[in-house]
């Protein structure tokens, strides 16, 4: 299940966002500080393209879901994501929310969202995120160079299309 973000979500989503295997699979990596992140809640929080929320696998709080790129007449869409990986290993629930996420992030982009298109980043070698996309159907359409702590990396572009009832 998805829902929206709560003021009271905060900390554990820093907290959530700064542990280092987090941290190693993300565009940025540097240990994010309280000011960091309440600027950024600042200007994601009433943004109309963007929206986040949180996975809740099992009755607890248990990821982060990020869709950006949106407006009115939005049909592709950008989304991210990061999950509780302490609280998930001491549940050993970590592959089974981790699928959960993926399909309550696809189910609320070609649903409530209304996206036919949905996209995402994935640094180039994280072959498990990239894994776990291919069997929810994304294809990998593209490969760009992004720095990355002043270093260049490759990121795979992945792509869903919503498919059309027959």
């Amino acid at each position: 299940m998805l829902r929206p973000v709560r003021d009271d979500d905060l900390p554990a989503l820093l907290r959530w966002r700064n542990h280092p295997r987090v941290r190693a699979a993300s565009f940025t990596t540097h240990v994010i500080g309280a000011a960091e992140h309440a600027r950024w809640w600042a200007a994601v929080r009433h943004d109309p393209a963007r929206r986040v929320l949180v996975y809740e696998h099992d009755g607890r709080d248990a990821g982060v879901v990020t869709f950006s790129g949106l407006d009115p007449a939005a049909t592709t869409g950008e989304w991210g994501f990061y999950l509780d990986l302490d609280g998930l290993e001491q549940t050993g629930a970590v592959l089974a929310a981790w699928a959960g996420l993926e399909r309550a992030a696809i189910g609320h982009a070609f649903g409530p969202l209304g996206l036919t298109t949905l996209r995402g980043q994935v640094l180039a070698g994280n072959e498990p995120v990239r894994r776990l996309h291919r069997r929810f159907g994304f294809a990998e359409v593209g490969v760009h160079r992004r720095e990355v702590d002043g270093t260049p990396v490759d990121v795979v572009t992945v792509e869903l299309t919503r498919k059309d009832p027959t």
